[in-house]
């Protein structure tokens, strides 16, 4: 076998085993969500202790991709919980029949377990030093640990609603809201190691749809929760929640704590308003009317401003890149055929020819990937 630094010279015998070698690879590189895999940099064969995990095993791999699933689940659930399931009904429902009647809390419990799991497993993962080389000394693991993200982790790890449930206080429901926000703190953790993805056109375009999707359901709960609080203190019931009331004939009375609209019919109304407001279409059925909800909306506004310009300003690149390939593909299957015609070649070998070009194409295409 020959290299030189810009070709690889493959013999005939040698290529399925380097076909399989370079699949193994892209397969392992695409599901793993940690540091590169099969590196470039020296892997020795070190002598690693049974309970070390290789960041870039299989079962790391998997387990980064459940991690991942639980950190959407608690960027999704938490705010919402925060602001619509918390209130002082729901509080009073806790205190009289313990902490595992809502089914909700018994979920986020197993998740801060499994988060905790997770910083035990990352003081076992190896790691790759400045020198490009693998680290499995359980006490460097641990100090680059420390150094690094174990204290986002640690506190997004917390169950502070277990802590301080039934603590009897009226600030109780405000504080177990405020310090539930804290788990989004692995957003960080998540959004750096999603960036291996950026060389995916379809991959980030998914991803741009979600981030402003997600960033909608966190302005919904926003508003809904700035409508909640300054309800009861308004003289005049002009909030947009009394107005939802009445629009949908589902009007408050304040002395039935029951009584308005249902939360699936706030939080619908919520996410309609942030979208359309995010997305400058909006259509003043739903409309802040207080000052609080005006100076959130003016917020919302220069967010959505922000998030055209770089999200879905480069949309059209995202899709410009995804069919660039296949145009160039067809292109010059098109220069192929344009010279079968002008030459007038036989059909057996046309069709050889077209195929040979197409298995030329695709390894080309497999070998630039794989190098990527």
């Amino acid at each position: 076998q020959k290299k030189n630094p810009e070709h690889i010279y493959i013999s005939d015998n040698e290529r399925p085993r380097f076909y399989k070698q370079q699949q193994r690879r892209l397969n392992l590189r695409v599901l793993s969500l940690g540091a590169d895999v099969l590196p470039e940099y020296k892997l020795q064969t070190a002598r690693i202790d049974k309970f070390t995990i290789l960041h870039y095993s299989p079962f790391k791999a998997v387990w980064d991709w459940l991690i991942l699933l639980l950190v959407i689940y608690t960027a999704i659930l938490t705010p919402y919980s925060a602001a619509f399931l918390l209130n002082d009904q729901e509080e009073q429902k806790r205190r009289e029949c313990g902490y595992s009647c809502s089914p909700l809390n018994v979920v986020d419990l197993m998740v801060d377990i499994m988060f905790i799991i997770d910083i035990l497993i990352n003081f076992r993962t190896t790691y790759v030093n400045i020198n490009e080389e693998v680290v499995s000394h359980p006490a460097k693991i641990a100090i680059h640990y420390f150094k690094g993200w174990f204290l986002i982790d640690m506190v997004a790890a917390i169950p502070f609603d277990l802590l301080i449930f039934g603590s009897g206080s009226d600030e109780t429901t405000t504080l177990i809201g405020l310090l539930k926000t804290a788990r989004l703190l692995r957003l960080v953790r998540v959004a750096r190691k999603l960036d291996r993805y950026s060389e995916y056109g379809a991959a980030v375009l998914m991803l741009l749809m979600c981030i402003f999707a997600l960033i909608a359901h966190w302005l919904a709960c926003i508003w809904y929760a700035i409508g909640n609080v300054e309800k009861p203190y308004l003289e005049h019931k002009i909030g947009w929640l009394d107005n939802l009331g009445v629009s949908i004939g589902k009007i408050y009375n304040y002395s039935d704590p029951g009584s308005g609209p249902s939360i699936k019919d706030k939080y619908v109304t919520a996410l309609y308003f942030t979208f359309s407001s995010l997305t400058s279409v909006g259509f003043g059925n739903v409309s802040p009317n207080t000052n609080s909800e005006k100076i959130f909306s003016i917020c919302v506004m220069l967010i959505g401003s922000l998030m055209y310009a770089s999200i879905f300003g480069n949309v059209s690149a995202i899709i410009q890149r995804l069919y660039s390939g296949t145009a160039r593909y067809h292109a010059q299957m098109l220069r192929v055929k344009e010279f079968i015609r002008f030459h007038q070649i036989p059909n057996p070998l046309r069709q050889r020819l077209e195929e040979y070009f197409q298995h030329s194409w695709h390894f080309s295409s497999f070998l630039d990937k794989a190098n990527h």
